[in-house]
């Protein structure tokens, strides 16, 4: 249905937060800025609380959202929106934007989903200005335009995704308790790796490598493979970015022509090796799973081939993954990342070792989980499609 736009200075007060970030003095009033927008809602965990004379100066300055209003991050990461459900009073930073809709006009949780479709996101998004610290100007937002059918239609669509995102909602809640199937089966079947109290033997990792091929094996020298090199097809070669929490990304991998893979055969990857990250967020491990017959590691990947009858990779992957801290001592930093892990830590690690039919049953229990997880993603896609499709169809211009 065609309908007229508007200005969203036509149809709402649009304001920002405060242009001063008040003392954290551990007040009665959070104070919010973009990081505390999150998927869920406004978290106020870990914000900053100001005092009741810095409050005040806020909400005289309408930095202080009631209910009904819309906030639209502006700074930093554009595009956040969060629609005020709440009494609790707060305050925000100018990194957010507040937009007060005229009730008589716009319907808040229409101009909510309004401000999350693709069509009104790009509108803004494209006015970002500045090279260091992207932002949307106050003047830019007011000018952004969005379709206004009458209250009545605003409704009724509202109503449409707040359905289709109540299914995603649901489908995503689905797949995130079935992530903790992995570290609850591993404790069922073999206790906490910590304690050991099934008293398995405790053994190097070194001892478990491949007797066929390098244990362990890191990345080529950078210089061996310079980005020059790289191919629109070919060889593939694993980085970091194929490398999920325990999960495999063939898709994000890049290539090389056959003639470089025969000068770095000696970094190939076969299935059932492991590959373990050595930058970004250190330390996360995948299995590989590939139809090529042939490929490589980058050079922040360590690859490790295991002896399947002493250690399964499955089993491997979900105790480094989940327990290693419990085995390895090693320190997590930033992002729960493992802050060091070199090819002489992990060979050196001692790990409690299961007989290999025990292990056998819990790479079964995974095996069937993971064709559950399959279908639980495949609903999740679903949605997520129905959701934006439903955006698009709304509020296209």
């Amino acid at each position: 249905m065609k309908t007229n736009a508007v200005k969203l200075c036509d149809v709402c007060e649009v304001s920002d937060g405060t242009h001063y970030t008040p003392q954290n003095t551990g007040g009665p009033f959070p104070f919010l800025t973009v990081k505390d927008m999150t998927d869920e809602g406004l978290s106020f965990s870990g914000c900053s609380y100001v005092s009741a004379v810095e409050f005040e100066k806020a909400k005289k300055a309408g930095a202080c959202p009631e209910p009904g209003v819309v906030l639209f991050s502006k700074d930093g990461t554009v595009g956040k929106v969060h629609v005020v459900r709440h009494d609790r009073p707060f305050a925000a930073l100018s990194s957010i934007a507040l937009l007060r809709p005229d009730k008589s006009q716009v319907d808040s949780d229409y101009l909510g989903f309004a401000m999350r479709s693709p069509a009104i996101l790009k509108d803004a998004v494209n006015r970002k200005t500045g090279s260091a610290l992207q932002r949307i100007i106050l003047a830019d937002l007011k000018e952004v335009s969005v379709p206004l059918p009458n209250l009545s239609e605003q409704r009724r669509i509202v109503g449409e995704l707040e359905r289709a995102d109540g299914l995603r909602r649901i489908r995503r809640y689905a797949l995130e308790l079935a992530d903790t199937f992995h570290p609850a089966a591993f404790l069922q079947l073999f206790g906490d790796p910590g304690t050991n109290p099934k008293d398995f033997p405790l053994e190097q990792v070194e001892s478990v490598f491949s007797e066929k091929r390098d244990g362990v094996k890191c990345g080529p020298f950078g210089s061996a493979l310079k980005k020059h090199e790289y191919v629109s097809g070919g060889i593939p070669v694993w980085t970091v970015d194929c490398i999920g929490k325990n999960e495999f990304f063939a898709e994000n991998c890049l290539y090389i022509t056959p003639a470089k893979y025969e000068e770095l055969r000696a970094y190939s990857a076969e299935n059932n090796d492991i590959l373990v990250s050595r930058a970004g967020t250190v330390g996360r491990m995948a299995i590989v799973q590939t139809k090529y017959p042939q490929s490589i590691i980058h050079s922040n990947v360590i690859r490790l081939s295991l002896n399947p009858a002493k250690c399964q990779p499955v089993f491997f992957v979900t105790l480094m993954t989940h327990f290693a801290s419990r085995v390895g001592r090693l320190k997590r930093g930033q992002e729960d990342a493992y802050s060091f892990m070199n090819t002489s830590t992990l060979g050196e690690l001692q790990i409690p070792l299961p007989p290999p039919e025990l292990q056998t049953r819990f790479v079964e229990l995974v095996e069937r989980h993971e064709r559950l997880r399959s279908v639980q993603r495949e609903s999740l896609r679903q949605a997520e499609h129905l959701f934006q499709s439903l955006l698009h169809q709304a509020f296209t211009l």
